[in-house]
């Protein structure tokens, strides 16, 4: 077994990170939490604990509407974080960001109000076959209620983007391609600075799902010239109910409102109604305020350790947990691209991915089972579904150790 001396031991503190993470002591019947779950969810550090104990006791209020001091100190909380949000992916302007519930709803924003205005009968749009549920369905939906066109960019065995397919694809009908930065199921990342490239040569925007992305990989939108990218809070030690769309701007003007009322609007009467500017002719109603503002402190926390650190620190725990499990017979990795992030998924010869979860649980181990919200990629390869470990910078070399010791009893008492 390697420990944690290696430089990256120097490079990050990992004793003092997990104390930033209070459920990390938790106990999992009788034995010390292993939270391998991190594709589904991120811990939260006292950091953003704090915050939202903090608008709780001495912000809360409502943002944009008020004179009072309260409103005023909420409102510029929120939108210092929206700037906070900016900064981390390098976006041109604060008003390109904008405040969602999650990765799912901003792709469903673009979905209707990009669809809604450039997506006709037969045009095109291109996803993935290793989307997510939520970057597979409101293109679906789209398509359906236009009369569009679905194409897939297959994969190899090795859960790669065929790129030779998908330039094959491209032609003068395709509206709009969205694929994922990095497969939630498989760890895959994606080809996507090329993707862009190749799309742009042919003037079609690309939305890219980095929910999967964003806490491992530093993501420059002006250098990535991307022009929709959507993601999550709590999948980066923020809250959950909160989510990102940027856009760019020549886009977002371009876009009807997603949602009619409050704050998305300039005037109102019963004849004709006025819009808001950028951001807020997408943010209607209240929005998930305290969420917002921790998000702030999530990327704060995120600043603090470093994200190259982060990113440098996990793939070494990918490798020897790559290394390790692929020792123990019968395992099989389901995705094994060169260029992986932090995921793992795997299954036994013949046992179900559920029974080897539950096994697992009893030892304190917080793995997922299931097609993890990519039912069409689970077909592809011929199977119900997966273990799934996922890994995040507070997790160590010992925990790995301790999870191939525990696939290995579950295989003993599975057989």
């Amino acid at each position: 077994m390697q420990d944690d001396t290696t430089i990256l031991k120097e490079v990050l503190n990992i004793k003092k990170i997990r104390n930033d993470f209070p459920i990390l002591t938790t106990q999992v019947n009788g034995k010390p939490l292993i939270y391998f779950d991190n594709a589904a969810t991120s811990q939260k550090p006292w950091h953003v604990i704090k915050a939202i104990e903090n608008y709780y006791t001495t912000l809360n209020s409502n943002v944009h509407r008020g004179v009072h001091y309260l409103s005023q100190q909420a409102t510029d909380a929120f939108e210092i974080s929206r700037k906070k949000v900016a900064a981390f992916i390098n976006a041109s302007n604060d008003h390109e960001v904008i405040f969602t519930k999650g990765t799912t709803e901003s792709i469903n924003l673009i979905a209707h109000c990009y669809g809604k205005q450039f997506v006709h009968s037969e045009d095109e749009i291109i996803i993935s076959a290793m989307g997510h549920h939520s970057n597979i369905v409101p293109w679906q939906m789209l398509c359906e209620e236009r009369d569009a066109i679905l194409k897939i960019i297959p994969i190899n065995s090795k859960g790669e983007l065929l790129m030779d397919d998908f330039k094959a694809t491209l032609n003068d009908k395709v509206k709009l391609i969205a694929v994922t930065y990095v497969s939630n199921s498989l760890g895959t990342i994606n080809p996507i600075e090329e993707i862009i490239a190749l799309a742009h040569k042919r003037n079609i925007p690309v939305l890219l799902d980095a929910a999967q992305a964003i806490q491992h990989i530093p993501i420059d939108v002006q250098e990535l010239d991307v022009d929709f990218i959507a993601f999550s809070g709590h999948k980066m030690y923020g809250p959950t109910g909160i989510g990102v769309l940027y856009g760019k701007e020549k886009w977002l003007n371009q876009l009807p409102p997603y949602q009619g009322g409050g704050e998305m609007i300039k005037t109102v009467s019963f004849k004709k109604t006025t819009y808001n500017d950028l951001p807020f002719k997408f943010e209607a109603g209240t929005p998930n305020i305290e969420a917002a503002i921790c998000l702030g402190a999530a990327i704060d926390y995120i600043n603090m350790i470093g994200l190259k650190k982060i990113q440098q620190y996990e793939h070494e725990l990918l490798e020897y947990a790559t290394e390790q499990l692929s020792k123990i017979d019968g395992l099989n990795i389901v995705g094994t691209a060169a260029n992986k992030a932090s995921v793992i998924s795997f299954n036994i010869d013949k046992q179900h991915p559920y029974d080897v979860g539950v096994i697992l649980d009893q030892m304190g181990i917080a793995v997922r089972t299931g097609h993890h919200c990519t039912q069409p990629l689970m077909d592809i390869f011929g199977i119900p579904g997966t273990v799934r470990a996922s890994f995040a910078f507070y997790n160590t070399k010992e925990e790995i150790d301790i999870l191939v010791a525990g696939v290995k009893r579950a295989i003993t008492m599975l057989q």
